[in-house]
């Protein structure tokens, strides 16, 4: 909730998910030749925000504008995100592994396609982001659905 919000860890979220990413391109751009590729990396709060995630939604949604604002400046090079949906990750490490399962198996129920992400999936959104040559500024969004229900 917003009033509960501390607002040093909400700093500290934007400065590990948008000035980390900044930085990184403002540092790493000079080496990637013309035409070649950034992706970087949003979530899906920005566009199915829950309740509580006022944080979490304005960090996502502000690496969706970083993109595009990124892809107009930096053309040629081309800059997307991926923006996936829960995923069977090591983000959910915290969890002992029957509340992961759990997590998995209750969020996967209500996606559209049944069951949560793999990494090797989204690991393919990366790569066809940096390989096919035309898009750029846009953000692939892999969530089996869920900014649909």
């Amino acid at each position: 909730m917003l009033e509960a919000t501390d607002l040093a860890k909400a700093r500290r979220a934007f400065e590990l998910r948008y000035w980390a990413a900044l930085a990184a391109v403002k540092y790493g751009c000079p080496q990637i030749r013309k035409g070649g590729s950034i992706v970087l990396t949003t979530g899906i709060a920005g566009r199915r925000p829950l309740k509580g995630w006022t944080v979490a939604a304005s960090v996502c949604g502000t690496i969706e504008a970083l993109t595009r604002a990124l892809a107009v400046e930096l053309a040629p090079i081309r800059v997307n995100a991926v923006s996936p949906g829960v995923v069977r990750t090591n983000l959910w490490q915290n969890l002992n592994t029957d509340e992961r399962e759990h997590l998995y198996e209750s969020v996967g129920k209500r996606l559209l396609i049944g069951r949560v992400g793999e990494a090797c999936e989204i690991a393919r959104a990366y790569l066809f982001l940096m390989q096919e040559g035309y898009s750029t500024g846009q953000t692939m969004v892999l969530d089996g659905g869920a900014v649909l229900v």
